[in-house]
């Protein structure tokens, strides 16, 4: 059968879009691109926001364009919380967010029986972490690591928790295993993912937290380098910070969610710190990890921000310098507290999302700037406009000339900064 995917969202869609990938190869199955005639198609859906909502009702329409005959299969977010309206669009398998080798199967028979199904779930009553193969982009560079599933913080402008469920961790034997498993197969970096990272083990049977599994996993991973994903600021402590440092092979880039540097802003959203506590992280991070990169997320527009609660949180980013930043203005995602707050207008979000980039370019060109004249290890990803390109520990893309360098690790003196690019020369 010839199966084509298509993903929306977060790195946890993905990684599971990846399980799915190698269980259908296993079972048999071909892999076809999404714009070619199929005879099943998935949709990995996203509900972030209402745009994201759209999205995956666009694409499931047209996987039925494509091929009318062909199974059409939809799971993820979107169809977790929405499941009536993926009803309407003439979609063959109905899932959600869990069970996706039970969700395969249902494709297979749909497929023979020509049957329609649905696979549904109260997220909220889910205990158990769904175990899935770990996987990696292609060419085998970079791998992702699921180790939790699920939220609870209830944020008021996101629908999430109720679309995951609550906290679920991937106990540290089976993440120590996968490790090994993935280094075996030639990967060089694993992206540490989950839904809410930073509450990792609270389901697990005695004291167990996200720097116990650091900690488990790096002699394991040996010269692969474990990257974390987002972060809420109450990991980051001394206690982090000092055990997190002794692991030589952990990537000193942090990416901690901000969303608003204004603490009253930080209160409507219903965030679990405040500007204090958030900037107490970034400077035991800079303390503790030498020329460490800490990336973040910001909202603009949220509701009922004024112009003043948006200077404050100018005024706070450039406080934190931080290295690089995701910019969003605030998108209004129907069914959350948020969306009844008082809305500001389309105009007024672009306004100050652009304000704020212009900061977050400022901030990103004077890191990079601060990396010249060192010489970082360099993992090397693809060719591009006559030189190899890659990341370095902290995440900053690096180009160097060279041959025969793809998934390989070389030490490169960072001499320029050209077009947003650090460039140096291999040593």
């Amino acid at each position: 059968m010839r199966v084509a995917i298509y993903t929306l969202g977060c790195k946890v869609n993905q990684y599971e879009t990846q399980a799915m990938e190698q269980e259908l190869l296993r079972r048999g199955h071909q892999l076809v691109a999404f714009d070619t005639e199929a005879d099943a198609y998935i949709v990995n859906t996203c509900s972030v926001t209402a745009v994201s909502d759209k999205k995956s009702r666009q694409m499931l329409r047209r996987c039925r364009r494509l091929n009318p005959s062909a199974v059409v299969a939809a799971c993820g977010c979107y169809v977790q919380t929405h499941p009536e309206e993926a009803g309407t669009l003439e979609v063959d398998i109905v899932a959600g967010t869990s069970d996706h080798m039970v969700f395969l199967d249902l494709v297979e028979q749909s497929a023979v029986e020509k049957q329609r199904y649905t696979l549904l779930d109260d997220a909220l009553r889910r205990r158990e972490f769904e175990v899935l193969a770990p996987g990696g982009q292609e060419g085998r560079t970079r791998a992702m690591l699921k180790v939790e599933d699920g939220c609870v913080n209830f944020c008021t402008y996101c629908i999430i928790p109720y679309a995951r469920g609550p906290v679920r961790s991937l106990p540290l034997e089976l993440a120590c295993a996968q490790v090994g498993q993935l280094r075996q197969e030639g990967y060089r970096e694993i992206v540490i993912t989950g839904i809410e990272i930073s509450s990792y083990g609270r389901d697990l049977e005695g004291e167990v937290s996200l720097i116990d599994l650091l900690e488990a996993i790096s002699p394991v991973a040996g010269d692969m380098r474990i990257r974390l994903g987002s972060l809420e600021p109450r990991t980051i402590t001394g206690e982090f910070c000092r055990r997190g440092a002794k692991l030589p092979n952990l990537c000193p880039q942090f990416h901690l969610s901000l969303q608003s540097g204004c603490d009253a802003t930080l209160k409507r959203m219903n965030r679990k710190y405040d500007t204090e506590r958030y900037y107490e992280s970034v400077r035991l991070l800079k303390e503790h990890f030498d020329g460490v990169a800490v990336t973040t997320d910001l909202i603009v527009g949220f509701p009922e921000e004024t112009e003043e609660e948006f200077l404050e949180t100018l005024d706070f980013i450039r406080r934190c310098g931080f290295a690089q930043m995701h910019i969003f203005p605030y998108s209004v995602r129907p069914g959350t507290k948020a969306a009844a707050m008082g809305q500001l207008t389309a105009a007024v979000k672009e306004e100050r999302a652009a304000r704020a980039a212009a900061v977050a370019e400022e901030m990103h060109e004077s890191y990079l700037r601060s990396c010249v004249g060192k010489t970082m290890a360099v993992l090397f990803e693809q060719e591009k406009d006559g030189k190899f390109v890659g990341h370095a520990p902290n995440y900053m893309e690096v180009a160097a000339e060279g041959s025969d360098l793809h998934n390989e690790v070389r030490h490169v003196r960072i001499t320029n900064l050209e077009k947003g690019i650090l460039t140096g020369e291999i040593q």
